[in-house]
């Protein structure tokens, strides 16, 4: 009888079980949202806004709970939020790398040429691919309007990655010529935002289930 060796030693991790007495939520980003609690710092020698930004205090989360990961300011989307630090850990630990899958709205429509490009140049495993038509997506409030340039056509392009740094999707699609107008982060793991018929602003307590989706343990 022939006899199979795991040639992976390392300790495999335990699954993930969330705690009864901690917070799990999901909530859509909106455009123009800090992913942070506080005002930012204005940058040294830089004037002050006369204006405040609208920080993640303006959503009436639970006391206690942080984003796990991030949004830029400009971009859209899931976003987690937790006061489990061992569920923080997990997700960061690159060990447990998960995917986070974007909806990005390009001008012009890419080429399947530039579509491989950005597989095969991006540092983290990246898949890309063109979407058939306009996602169901909300539309962007009426003050923060998506560039238009008539005679120019936009697409939507759908990529998933393992992992991302700053800015990482627009810096890819403006690398292969096709800069990002509107960007949406729609799934994390197996967890899609569409299944959670969250609106722009909103936010729900997850469960077990769909914390099982996000970190793939289905």
């Amino acid at each position: 009888m022939k006899s199979y060796t795991n040639k992976d030693t390392r300790p495999q991790r335990e699954p993930f079980r969330p705690k009864g007495n901690r917070k799990y939520i999901a909530f859509f980003k909106p455009y123009g949202v800090i992913c942070q609690f506080s005002q930012p710092r204005p940058t040294e020698g830089a004037k002050p806004d006369a204006k405040e930004k609208e920080t993640l205090a303006n959503f009436d989360f639970p006391p206690r709970v942080y984003p796990l990961g991030r949004l830029d300011t400009d971009s859209e989307g899931l976003l987690l939020l937790s006061d489990d630090g061992d569920l923080n850990d997990i997700l960061l630990h690159p060990r447990n790398a998960h995917t986070r899958t974007y909806f990005s709205q390009v001008e012009r429509v890419p080429e399947e040429e530039a579509l491989r490009k950005l597989e095969i140049d991006s540092y983290k495993q990246v898949q890309a691919r063109l979407l058939p038509g306009e996602p169901d997506l909300p539309p962007r409030p009426p003050h923060a309007p998506i560039r238009f340039r008539k005679n120019i056509p936009t697409a939507w392009v759908s990529i998933t990655m393992t992992e991302g740094k700053n800015r990482q999707v627009r810096k890819m699609t403006a690398a292969v010529g096709y800069p990002t107008l509107r960007l949406v982060r729609v799934a994390i793991g197996k967890l899609q935002l569409r299944n959670l018929k969250l609106a722009p602003g909103e936010w729900k307590y997850l469960g077990p289930n769909e914390l099982n989706l996000v970190l793939n343990q289905v």
